[in-house]
């Protein structure tokens, strides 16, 4: 049964001061007021003025809310009464690469230098429940995060960080249950009780499905899987986070606030209803589920987004029963890593600092901030320090932690609140009528959606309506240079072996069996996924052992490849940048007799898709004739697709730093394959430094953040141009 929001009075009310009117008139001279009201990408208008007229009868201020107090359902000025002026938030660090000594060390200096809590990143080979010696995951062992196939593994990244004096959070989704059996193990192992563990695991499985994709089984075992962890968790780790719904990965794809805000508390509501189905008590688990949302840079709307998320989530947990404590929503809170920029990267800084501010005036419990390099590599010692300070600066020389809310009462910012309130309340009634999230996403609704917003912004971007500053405005005239960190991906890779070579012949073999089958009979039968788990990892089981076991018993998931049409060109309207290129595209494809044809390609095991989806978009409309390949291929399987769908170009889309040993295994794929003459580009999150190895290695062309796509389509014609040049083909 759902909660009944009353609608805003104002809704829609774009009405101004007659009085304010009449004096603005006279200062735009003669122009209209009314043209300066802005309609956010949430299709919310924000005027240039507000008063009290604006915030009477809103539902987060009317009388059945008492007295409008911090630490007093629901919650919307925070969910303790005393909030930062008794506490300040926890400063974490997401971190996590190459193995787990180099982690260790990175983890024990940022400790020492302020930080308050751990947050684990763990490579994509970890992340999709693999072993570093699968020939799977050749370009991601170590690369995007630490790389973690065993109990062992995880002793050495805590060693000498005290497990029960050190909350951990870890960023885990697909293969959460043997990453937190080894967890687990590893403080049993340094004489730490689980019961005395404290942290957070993400666990937050649906949100993988609609955007950041490192999933391994179907949707409705993944939920069983998530059922299993909050209930193991309440009884056997009660300082312990079971899940971790996160709102942040859903911005980053490129979704709308609202679509966020939504997205992310219906996802918190089905697990909820997932923990009920197995008989829990509703106070047993509410009280150990935490957030996690995306800061951007609408600065106030950022900071209404948490008061909403607040007000939103207390009546949901009303609706099922739950005492006023479990109505509570807490959160951590990441900056935004889109909006960082490989152009004039020190602007990042100030991008950080500022979206740090909106989630501290929002009230977190803990805070993430995005180191400025970001956008191009994993951040060195040296911009993590940086990353670190902005933190340390606001909480110790701004002042911000003396007052609780201190947005309270604008006019300007509980309009806001109460707008994200009722659009996110109505997107959410309608993911209601179609069964629930679970039934959403497996209609593809919220995918589409959050792909539809995400090619609207890059048009807004590419026109200029958005400006990013030093990248489609006010841009440098040198580049800046910067240092970045670079994995060794085959030394890595090389070490992980050796240790799990060592551990499979050092284990007790007949332990591990027994393990292992126990815990796929608990997967096809009734039994506790994670406590089986926890015996096989005990057992020295590895992860990718552990989610083979798994994946016997549920199978592993594959998603279909959709894309939207149309979506680009609408939002780029009658642009004559757009419209030029358009028609080279259509003149090249007129005398070749055909269109040009790219396939978009992601290999490894990287499934931020957001970038690869944008582009396909965005070359269909301009006349290209665009195959999407599926995600998580091999170069081989990558050139197969090449080959059989007879592309002119394949373009490689990179997000998790895998560019240099992937792209020169597909180079020789097409090699081996008679199609050598294809041309492939590469996009995404590449540093500068590297441009000279890929070209070297034969790519043609590599587009960084922040290209122009209309402009790169038009340099890919002229690449295909000069190839039908050198074949003596007039085009």
């Amino acid at each position: 049964m759902s909660a009944k929001i009353r609608p805003s009075k104002t809704t829609a009310d774009t009405r101004l001061p007659r009085d304010w009117v009449d004096i603005a008139s006279k200062e735009m001279k003669g122009g209209d007021p009314q043209s300066l009201i802005w309609q956010t990408p949430e299709g919310i208008d924000v005027k240039p003025v507000y008063g009290a007229s604006d915030i009477e009868g809103l539902p987060h201020l009317s009388a059945e809310h008492g007295s409008f107090l911090p630490g007093i359902a629901p919650f919307t000025r925070g969910p303790k009464a005393t909030m930062y002026a008794g506490r300040p938030w926890t400063i974490r660090q997401y971190a996590g690469f190459s193995t787990a000594e180099e982690s260790n060390k990175f983890y024990r200096a940022n400790l020492k230098a302020g930080q308050k809590g751990l947050s684990v990143a763990f490579d994509l080979a970890t992340h999709r429940g693999y072993d570093s010696d699968h020939p799977r995951v050749v370009g991601d062992v170590g690369k995007a995060g630490v790389a973690i196939d065993s109990v062992e593994d995880m002793k050495i990244l805590f060693d000498g960080i005290p497990l029960d004096q050190m909350s951990v959070s870890m960023t885990m989704n697909g293969a959460v249950i043997p990453v937190l059996a080894a967890f687990i193990v590893a403080g049993e192992e340094q004489g730490v009780e689980r019961s005395l563990l404290s942290g957070t695991i993400q666990n937050d499985i649906l949100k993988e499905f609609m955007v950041r994709n490192t999933y391994i089984y179907p949707p409705e075992p993944s939920m069983r899987i998530v059922a299993d962890i909050i209930e193991y968790t309440a009884k056997e780790m009660p300082k312990y986070n079971s899940i971790s719904i996160s709102g942040y990965h859903i911005q980053e794809a490129g979704s709308t606030i609202v679509q966020e805000l939504a997205f992310t508390l219906a996802d918190g509501r089905e697990y909820v209803r997932a923990a009920l189905a197995k008989g829990m008590d509703v106070d047993a688990f509410a009280g150990r589920l935490s957030f996690f949302f995306n800061m951007g840079m609408n600065f106030f709307m950022e900071a209404a987004k948490l008061r909403a998320a607040r007000f939103l989530w207390a009546r949901i947990m009303a609706d099922f029963g739950a005492s006023q404590r479990s109505q509570m929503l807490r959160t951590h809170c990441q900056t935004s890593g889109v909006s960082l920029q490989e152009q004039d990267p020190y602007n990042n800084i100030v991008r950080t600092a500022y979206e740090a501010m909106s989630a501290a005036l929002g009230g977190t419990q803990s805070l993430h901030t995005n180191s400025f390099d970001e956008a191009i590599a994993l951040p060195t010692d040296f911009s993590a320090r940086i990353a670190r300070n902005t933190q340390l600066i606001l909480q110790h020389e701004t002042g911000v932690t003396k007052v609780v809310d201190p947005l309270a009462g604008s006019y300007y910012v509980e309009k806001l609140t109460a707008d994200l309130i009722e659009e996110a309340w109505s997107l959410m009634e309608e993911i209601e009528t179609l069964g629930g999230m679970t039934q959403a996403i497996n209609e593809g609704m919220p995918k589409a959606r959050i792909e539809e917003a995400a090619a609207q912004k890059q048009a807004r971007i590419d026109k200029g309506e958005e400006v990013i500053v030093g990248v489609n405005k006010y841009q440098p005239t040198v580049e800046t240079a910067v240092d970045v960190r670079d994995i060794d991906n085959a030394a890595v890779r090389d070490s992980q072996i050796m240790r799990l070579n060592r551990i499979r012949k050092t284990r007790d073999g007949e332990a591990h069996s027994t393990a292992l089958a126990n815990l796929e009979a608990a997967a096809r039968g009734e039994g506790n996924i994670l406590a089986a788990a926890v015996e096989a990892a005990r057992a020295r089981a590895t992860v990718g052992e552990i989610s083979w076991a798994l994946e016997n018993a549920f199978g592993r998931h594959v998603a279909d490849v959709v894309t939207i049409e149309g979506v680009y060109e609408e939002a780029y309207g009658d642009d004559p940048l757009y419209h030029e290129t358009k028609q080279a595209v259509a003149g090249f494809a007129g005398k070749m007799g055909r269109k040009p044809r790219v396939l978009v390609v992601k290999m490894g095991q990287d499934g931020h898709d957001r970038g690869a989806k944008v582009i396909a978009t965005a070359f269909g409309d301009l006349g290209f004739d665009v195959t999407v390949g599926p995600l998580f291929q091999t170069p081989q399987e990558a050139a197969d697709l090449a080959v059989a769908q007879d592309v002119d170009i394949i373009g490689v889309s990179s997000h998790a730093a895998g560019h240099k040993t992937l792209s020169p295994m597909l180079i020789s794929e097409l090699a081996a394959r008679d199609a050598a003459d294809k041309i492939v580009i590469c996009g995404g999150v590449i540093p500068a430094q590297d441009y000279d190895f890929l070209t070297q290695s034969g790519i043609k062309a590599v587009f960084g953040p922040g290209t122009n796509i209309p402009e790169a389509a038009k340099s890919l014609i002229g690449l295909l141009q000069e190839q039908m040049r050198g074949r003596n083909i007039k085009a």
